[in-house]
């Protein structure tokens, strides 16, 4: 599957919203200082702007983080990117992004969520996954031929996206690239009516082992405690 580990039915309480209107945020701002101002530009930004929008975040809020994010502002965006890798309970493979501005806060901390988890520990797993750049997007012509599309615009795979990601009556799409072509592969398919959802790199899983039902509740309460770290920015584990 290509896209992350996500979270089910965990957007109910006002806290957890919070939480995730503040990363989307710092998503927008790290995207910003990155690829610049403008989501015409930016498909980074655009599919940030996107996410927010979808999320009901308020436009001031969005265009505050635009403006910090590009130095319009006094205040600094010194968020690094920081990557840990271990195992999950029944040696379930995790890679977890931060977006941090003090490693030396976030680095113990993700540590011992390690450790706190029930037989989850830290170790070298990226071997288990493959590195690439992924564009999920959709368009408005429901016989819209994407594989024509994905090999003109240089994506290397194509995969369809999950049916409750596209609107009624559209495409849907999930395109893999390698990383150095992701940019160009995201504007390619945006100048010939694809509507950018996410555009980023991931971790994709290489292999997903069978666990049972409890298995897979253990699993995933260890996503989850990870997921509720306020640096922690994405989550990555080989889980159906």
């Amino acid at each position: 599957m290509g896209a992350q580990w996500k979270q089910a039915g965990r957007e109910a309480s006002a806290q957890k919203k919070g939480q995730m209107v503040a990363k989307m945020v710092r998503e927008i701002m790290v995207a910003t200082k990155l690829g610049g101002p403008d989501p015409d530009l930016n498909p980074r930004l655009a599919a940030a702007v996107e996410k927010a929008r979808k999320a009901s975040v308020y436009r001031d809020t969005i265009e505050r983080a635009i403006k910090k994010g590009s130095g319009q502002t006094d205040e600094k965006v010194n968020f690094e990117l920081v990557t840990y890798e271990g195992f999950a309970p029944h040696k379930v493979p995790v890679v977890v992004e931060c977006l941090t501005d003090s490693r030396n806060r976030t680095a113990p901390e993700i540590r011992n969520l390690f450790k706190a988890g029930s037989l989850g520990q830290p170790g070298s797993v990226a071997f288990f996954f493959n590195h690439l750049g992924v564009v999920e997007a959709t368009h408005s012509e429901a016989s819209r031929d994407a594989e024509a599309d994905a090999i003109e615009a240089g994506a290397q795979e194509i995969e369809p996206l999950e049916a409750d990601e596209v609107p009624e009556g559209q495409k849907g799409a999930r395109f893999l690239t390698e990383i150095r072509d992701l940019d160009h592969v995201s504007k390619a398919l945006k100048s010939v009516g694809w509507t950018i959802l996410s555009s980023e790199m991931r971790y994709l899983a290489k292999n997903f082992p069978d666990l049972s039902e409890s298995a897979r509740k253990d699993v995933s309460d260890f996503l989850n405690a990870l997921d509720d770290h306020d640096d922690v920015h994405r989550v990555y584990a080989a889980l159906k």
